[in-house]
């Protein structure tokens, strides 16, 4: 009798065995947090084709005229000056004398290059501390013989590499600002693509701020300020319109002094057509800036980019 009974209760323990699934339900409930992760992604979706986004997108069109698309149309035979006597010639930073229209000028500007091969070596026109130790040493030969300096922006920043660092980028763009607002010379300076950062600023301090219509000009880039505010590059189309850094915007606010036109589309459309209307806004400047005498000159430029940022009383 004792031995049928042990089976009989090792049969009856086997149900409780079967207990343990009965708690999945609780592993299921992890799931349920995935929805707040959709909502961080779907954010940038809603503004993706805002107009702010969207010309952002134009501006770093790949067809978009560059600097050398507008030197070689204005002055075929401009005469480029290297090095800035200290360490280096630096690609990424042009600066020479060339003639727009009936004008002579000096022109500086940021050169990306358009194949792969430009592009790399003028490391998309980030220009190291030797570009703009160039650019200044020659803006001090238009000083010296009372030519307009002509400045055109068109780059993402300074080149942020160690080397350019351990040269002095900040200082030689910092000095670049201080000898700007006090040049004895016409300065008109035109952000034609974008205008990022000091790397833009180093070169365009001047008397007239002109910026094609679709160009962007900015303290730093929307997916740059996206890292910083959100850890997120997708809100990058949130932060540009955060920035104010379209031409409309930055005219109301004083920073830029007039718009240039763009054809239909933005200046990739029709290249010839908008390399001629900046031409035309360029003489424009220089006739009116040249009307001015140099003292008073000097003072309003320094006046006007000491009032930048005061708002209100």
């Amino acid at each position: 009798m004792a031995t049928k009974k042990t089976p009989a209760k090792a049969a009856a323990k086997k149900p409780a065995a079967k207990k343990a699934p009965a708690k999945k339900p609780a592993a299921k409930k992890a799931p349920a947090k995935k929805p707040a992760a959709p909502a961080t992604d779907a954010a940038p979706a809603e503004v993706l084709t805002n107009p702010t986004w969207e010309t952002v997108q134009i501006a770093r069109h790949p067809e978009r005229p560059l600097f050398t698309d507008f030197l070689n149309a204005w002055d075929p035979d401009a005469i480029e000056l290297h090095g800035d006597r200290l360490v280096a010639d630096d690609p990424a930073m042009y600066a020479g004398l060339a003639k727009i229209g009936d004008e002579r000028v000096v022109i500086v500007g940021h050169r990306k290059g358009r194949t792969p091969e430009e592009k790399v070596a003028n490391r998309w026109g980030m220009a190291n501390p030797d570009g703009y130790r160039k650019a200044m040493r020659i803006m001090r030969i238009a000083e010296k013989f009372q030519l307009p300096i002509v400045a055109l922006v068109d780059t993402s920043g300074a080149f942020p590499g160690l080397d350019a660092e351990e040269r002095g980028q900040a200082e030689a763009i910092a000095k670049n600002l201080a000898d700007m607002s006090v040049l004895k010379t016409p300065i008109v300076v035109v952000v034609t693509g974008e205008g990022g950062s000091g790397g833009a600023l180093g070169i365009a301090v001047g008397d007239r701020i002109l910026m094609l219509e679709h160009a962007v000009y900015s303290v730093i880039s929307p997916e740059g300020c996206a890292s910083i505010l959100w850890r997120d590059g997708k809100m990058a189309p949130v932060a540009a319109e955060a920035l104010k850094i379209t031409s409309s915007w930055l005219k109301k606010l004083g920073i830029v002094d007039d718009v240039i036109p763009e054809p239909k589309g933005g200046a990739h459309t029709d290249p010839a057509k908008a390399i001629e209307t900046v031409k035309k806004a360029i003489l424009a400047a220089i006739k009116e800036l040249k009307k001015v005498p140099m003292e008073k000159l000097v003072d309003q430029r320094y006046a006007k980019f000491a009032a930048m940022g005061r708002f209100g009383k």
